[in-house]
């Protein structure tokens, strides 16, 4: 497929699914009389001449005289605003494979129904098959015009019908590389990644250094999330064109999606010796550092940002969040505040009200909330699930219940707001509505974790239903056996069901993987329980220093009972 195709594909867009080649040319007598009964209603709109074409174009077609069918209607398509004359004399020139007149119909054609499926798709097709296969690529035009190509097919919503267009004429062009990089792109697009797979190793095995496509082979591993693949792809890109800053970005992001933190430094430092004022560089650069917790290494980054005007509000919004990691939380504030506009404003006013409720500041947080909701009204639902945490903090339960079933009223299937319902139910006893929340939650995803883990884990502690508490654990470990909390949650179930003795070494695991309070409280009344009073005394005193006033702390108390 030449340049030219590309062209005239970004130009016309694809359409409906029938087949050029099996279409019949006595298929729509029914249209011709339609067509012919618009017209003879029209005769006041419609000249004479018109009108005879049109009986002459039936007649013909009625006695298999297509060639005179096409002429008439050809003749009548230029004579009146119908669309249907027009997309009559395509179908039988493709049927009489009459390439000159096909074309001057469909003009015709495109011209009084621009937006019609069906002439976009022969257009589509037409484009393809007159390809000149003999004229070579121009890498440059053909990848403008694809991204344009990628673009309108999104926009329009077609993606699998110009894939079908493309299927039916593949077998004519099997082994052309361009042709098979399109169907890849928009293979992935569907998404079917595992076609656009295959069609892209097709295509470097017929073209092994074609950069463009070695790029996208290095796309399509990162979204298979295969990162050591991305890794290859990409170096062998950056050997093809070493200058090239974008590839070095995207290796850049497969090296920190990898973890390799350092690899991403260095690669980071060389762009910045090619540009050194690359802002996407110095971001990047910026958020490893952070990651890292070298605060001081991220905030130069981030400074040099500030004053650039396309980068200025991401800049100032990490800055205060490195002042969040600092504990300086009136700096952050500070920087908070100052992100007035853009995409990151409505994170710094979220990353602000967790501040003021870390701090106890809960009269502020409260008044911000209602301020971004007149101000980011399409963040509704996160601002809305805010509020309910606030008020399940502050011990006002059944408020917090209520909002989220005023929620619920709007949005009844949303896993999010069933989910917190279902644990702020727990606090009120509501065991019936944490259940049937839970479960329509599983229902929509069976594979949810923390659905799976929730109803397990209160099935175990506030009933005797272990046998379902354990059907819903198992399935939790088995999708995440090394998360803390439902190995928290399984050991919690042996030990209910009389296994104290199987139930601490999970409880135990869990503690190492997440040291907290309620996990401690867990290990801490097994180890009473099999008289460990030493060994629980000690875990007891450790957490008590760090979290005194914790909830799960007063119920560890109790169990010692002047034992201390």
């Amino acid at each position: 497929m030449n340049r030219c195709i590309v062209v005239t594909m970004v130009f016309v867009l694809a359409g409906c699914s029938a087949t050029p080649e099996k279409l019949e040319a006595i298929d729509s007598a029914n249209t011709e009389r339609e067509v012919l009964a618009t017209a003879q209603e029209q005769k006041a709109a419609i000249d004479e001449e018109v009108l005879y074409l049109l009986m002459a174009a039936e007649l013909a077609g009625q006695r298999n005289q297509y060639d005179l069918a096409l002429d008439a209607y050809l003749q009548a398509a230029k004579r009146v605003d119908d669309p249907r004359i027009a997309e009559r004399a395509v179908k039988i020139g493709l049927f009489l494979k009459d390439e000159k007149r096909t074309q001057e119909a469909l003009a015709i054609w495109l011209d009084k129904d621009g937006k019609n499926l069906s002439a976009r798709k022969f257009a589509l097709l037409i484009a393809i098959k007159n390809a000149n296969q003999e004229v070579a690529v121009d890498p440059a035009g053909f990848e403008a015009g694809l991204l344009e190509l990628v673009k309108l097919f999104e926009k329009e919503g077609r993606v699998k019908f110009t894939l079908d267009a493309l299927n039916q004429v593949a077998s004519q062009n099997a082994e052309q590389p361009n042709l098979l990089f399109v169907q890849a792109v928009l293979a992935s697009m569907l998404p079917d990644l595992a076609l656009a797979q295959e069609k892209i190793t097709r295509v470097l095995e017929l073209q092994p250094d074609w950069n463009r496509a070695i790029i996208f082979q290095a796309q399509l591993a990162g979204r298979l999330g295969e990162m050591s693949q991305a890794k290859r792809y990409l170096e062998k890109a950056i050997k093809l064109a070493p200058e090239d800053i974008v590839l070095k970005r995207m290796l850049v992001e497969v090296l920190v999606n990898s973890d390799a933190l350092d690899d991403a430094v260095r690669l980071s430092q060389t762009i910045l010796e090619q540009k050194p004022d690359d802002p996407e560089t110095l971001m990047s650069l910026a958020l490893i550092h952070l990651q890292q917790n070298q605060l001081d290494r991220g905030e130069v980054y981030l400074e040099k940002l500030v004053l650039n005007p396309d980068w200025d509000d991401q800049a100032v919004f990490y800055l205060g969040k490195l002042q969040q990691q600092r504990k300086q939380y009136d700096k952050a504030l500070a920087w908070f505040d100052r992100v007035i506009e853009g995409r990151f404003a409505f994170e710094a006013n979220m990353s602000a009200v967790a501040i003021l409720l870390n701090s106890n500041r809960v009269d502020e947080a409260q008044q911000r909330l209602l301020k971004m909701e007149e101000r980011f009204p399409e963040q509704h639902l996160r601002i809305l699930m805010l509020k309910a945490e606030i008020l399940n903090q502050q011990g006002n339960h059944q408020a917090a219940f209520n909002e989220l079933t005023v929620a619920l009223k709007e949005m009844p299937d949303n896993p999010d707001i069933l989910y917190t319902r279902a644990l702020i139910a727990e606090k009120l006893n509501k065991l019936d509505v944490l259940e049937a929340d839970l479960i329509k939650v599983l229902e929509k995803n069976p594979e949810d974790v923390r659905a799976l883990n929730a109803l397990g884990y209160t099935l175990a502690d506030r009933t005797n239903r272990y046998e379902d508490a354990d059907h819903y654990l198992q399935r939790a470990l088995q999708l995440q056996p090394d998360e803390p909390v439902v190995i928290d949650s399984f050991g919690w179930l042996l030990y209910k069901k009389g296994m104290a003795d199987r139930a601490l070494p999970y409880l135990k695991r869990a503690y190492e993987k997440q040291p907290e309070t309620e996990i401690a409280a867990h290990v801490i009344e097994v180890l009473l329980h099999l008289g460990e009073k030493k060994q629980a005394r000690e875990l007891f005193e450790a957490i008590n220093k760090k979290t005194p006033q914790d909830e799960f702390i007063n119920k560890i108390r109790s169990l010692f009972q002047g034992g201390l």
